[in-house]
Parts: structure tokens; sequence; C-alpha cells
């Protein structure tokens, strides 16, 4: 048995490759900034694991890896892990100088 690789199997190909892609794209913080309540703390996440966070007119420049919900912040030799919360906001280690930053829309 034989089948025909038609247009109509092209098009469905295409669109469920996009699909994938879409949905493996979403939820990255790359491209979003965050802050903390008082605008004092701000983190943005650039493409190729860059961020830079800055504490008021200090600027940091800082790579990041992100695995799952999980995001590893390392500035300056230092490492601090992040948990992305399910409505795009970020929770810092226990005790840490940054706890929750809010994604800015």
């Amino acid at each position: 048995m034989t089948t025909k690789f038609t247009l109509s199997n092209a098009l469905v190909v295409t669109m469920l490759s996009a699909l994938a892609a879409t949905i493996g794209c979403s939820g990255g913080v790359g491209g979003n900034t965050y802050e903390d309540n008082g605008g004092v703390v701000k983190l943005e996440f650039k493409s190729g694991g860059k961020a830079y966070v800055s504490t008021g007119p200090v600027t940091n420049t800082c790579s990041y890896e992100e695995s799952g919900k999980s995001v590893t912040l390392t500035c300056e030799g230092d490492k601090s892990v992040f948990t992305v919360d399910d409505d795009g906001d970020l929770n810092g280690p226990p005790g840490g100088f940054l706890t929750r930053l809010t994604k800015k829309k």
C-alpha cells in the first residue's frame, strides 16, 4: 500500500510544525522584563541567554538558563534560581535579595 504526499498533507505538516514551535517557544522569559514592587529592581531577559539586572542607576550584565519552570540567573559568579509562576511572574530564592518580580506588560 502506498500513499501520496499531497498538498493537503504538506499543509497539515506545516501547520503542526508551526503549532509545535509556538508552544515550545511560548512561556519563556526571553524578551521579557520583570520588576519588583517598587520598581527599584529591574530584570531584563534578552535572547541568547543574556540578562541585565538594574538596581537604581547600576546595571549588571548577567546570563541565564531556563529549565522547565525554573530560571537560573548568574551574575558575577553568583547563581539565583527563580520559579516561573502560572501567571508569568518570577519568585526568587527564599531569603534572597530578589523575591517576587512582576512581568512588565
